[in-house]
């Protein structure tokens, strides 16, 4: 029977040591991962679109990108679409050909006022709060928004009419 020597009792203990370390380490970096993780800015929940007579008939893509808001002006009716797909959360891209927003994920498809016509989306877009500020000025806040299955596209901030 063959003993351990010191020497070599030491050399074991320091390599299970440096294992030991590194697997501490490396989970470790996934604490710092959950704790600091890739989004850094997060878009404004409240922001100001401009004048309503900046904003022609039809559906305008120039917050959709920066704040997720499609902008739809359907006569003297203003709404704040969200872009984000009722089913699993993708972004719809509007498709100007077919006049429809479609879902890239799984093919969902809505009308410009936002509802749900075609593929597994259970519900329409949601509308977020619009108004006029002092100025006269589209202010849209994500913070309240509105459903058209619980009827609250009829209420007041839904829309705005110039």
């Amino acid at each position: 029977m063959k003993y351990l020597s010191r020497r070599g009792f030491i050399k074991i203990f320091s390599i299970g040591l440096i294992f030991l370390t590194a697997s501490l380490l490396g989970m470790l970096s996934f604490l710092y991962r959950y704790f600091f993780p890739n989004v850094i800015i997060e878009p404004e929940m409240n922001f100001i679109a401009g004048y309503p007579q900046d904003f022609n008939e039809g559906i305008d893509l120039k917050f959709a990108s920066t704040y997720g808001v499609f902008i739809y002006r359907k006569s003297s009716k203003i709404v704040a679409i969200s872009t984000v797909c009722t089913h699993l959360g993708c972004v719809p891209g509007w498709s100007k050909a077919e006049e429809k927003f479609k879902c890239p994920c799984h093919g969902s498809g809505f009308y410009a006022s936002g509802v749900n016509f075609e593929g597994p989306a259970p519900r329409p877009l949601e509308r977020f709060k619009i108004a006029l500020n002092t100025e006269g000025k589209i202010l849209i806040d994500k913070t309240k928004i509105f459903r058209q299955e619980k009827g609250e596209w009829s209420y007041p901030g839904s829309f705005i009419e110039v």
